[in-house]
């Protein structure tokens, strides 16, 4: 039994395609916000775009969507995205050490970077110094890719939270398939 605040829909047929064609599959997230399939077909270009079209590494990216989701304390985050980044090559040891990556050497100069960067916009805030710091590793368009993962994964895990989206028992824990 769920409880989930919105009924968990079948992803409308033309939606569903597009999905496919993505590569994706209508995991929970995609249910629930198929109660309103105008804003979930909109929602599933967005993510996507943001997800595989930048130039910057998606591991990168990935390591900014597992931090964002270990901040906000969001397991269906943490068990989608563990998984891609571990299939966009981040090792293990990197996923444990990725709470306390001030202090680990595991993490490049860039990446440290960007989860600085994640954890600035996690906050509400991004200090001149850490834009700055991003700038010195990034272009203006990866700074632009780098926001708008940012951005898209402070807002995933409260529209999950708020919802009260549950994680799929079916255990792909992947929303690209």
């Amino acid at each position: 039994m769920s409880d989930a605040r919105v009924p968990l829909r079948e992803v409308p047929p033309e939606v569903a395609a597009r999905l496919a064609e993505l590569g994706g599959k209508p995991v929970n997230l995609y249910r629930a916000l198929a109660n309103q399939p105008t804003l979930l077909a909109a929602w599933i270009e967005f993510a996507w775009s943001v997800r595989q079209r930048p130039g910057t590494p998606r591991r990168l990216r990935e390591l900014m969507i597992v931090l964002g989701a270990e901040r906000l304390e969001c397991e269906y985050e943490l068990v989608h995205h563990r998984n891609l980044a571990a299939a966009y090559g981040v090792s293990q040891e990197e996923l444990q050490e990725l709470a306390g990556w001030r202090e680990s050497h595991r993490f490049s100069p860039p990446e440290r970077a960007a989860l600085a960067f994640m954890e600035a916009m996690l906050a509400g805030s991004v200090p001149d110094p850490v834009a700055e710091e991003l700038a010195r590793h990034f272009d203006a368009a990866e700074r632009i890719e780098l926001t708008l993962t940012a951005g898209l994964y402070c807002m995933v895990p409260r529209v999950l939270d708020a919802l009260r989206v549950p994680l799929e028992t079916d255990g792909t824990g992947s929303p690209e398939g």
